[in-house]
């Protein structure tokens, strides 16, 4: 690496040998050794970063107000589904038949009770909806 970054932790002289070693390697024989380290002694530089990135996942999560009703699957049901897709978009028969067929975001930015209450309608239906 050309740029040289500056971190609280002292090396010795025999693990500078080492870093300086593995910064010299391609992309591919870092990411072998990296794959040793994992199998002969269980570690992973992946796991703390995963458990880092998760929790504020996990925030969003609880604070999300507002959400999308997402419809994946009509079912066979189709009719019943395009019925319930006209109740809650107002579209006329033919945009709602292609919007159910295809599936897609049904309503956008909805308060969490409503739109539960709209996908609760539409697995009645007999389609599958996702609130995202």
């Amino acid at each position: 690496m050309s740029e040289e970054t500056t971190t609280d932790i002292k090396l010795s002289a025999g693990e500078q040998k080492v870093v300086d070693a593995i910064e010299k390697l391609t992309v591919v024989e870092a990411n072998n050794v990296a794959k040793y380290f994992e199998e002969k002694y269980g570690i992973s530089a992946a796991a703390p970063a995963a458990a880092a990135a998760a929790a504020p996942a996990e925030e969003e999560v609880a604070a999300k107000s507002d959400y999308n009703v997402v419809l994946k699957d009509c079912g066979s049901q189709k009719i019943a589904v395009i019925k319930v897709v006209r109740e809650i978009t107002g579209l006329g028969l033919g945009e709602a038949k292609t919007l159910a067929e295809a599936g897609g975001t049904i309503k956008e930015k909805v308060k969490k009770e409503e739109a539960e209450e709209m996908k609760k309608k539409f697995e009645e239906a007999g389609a599958t909806v996702e609130l995202s």
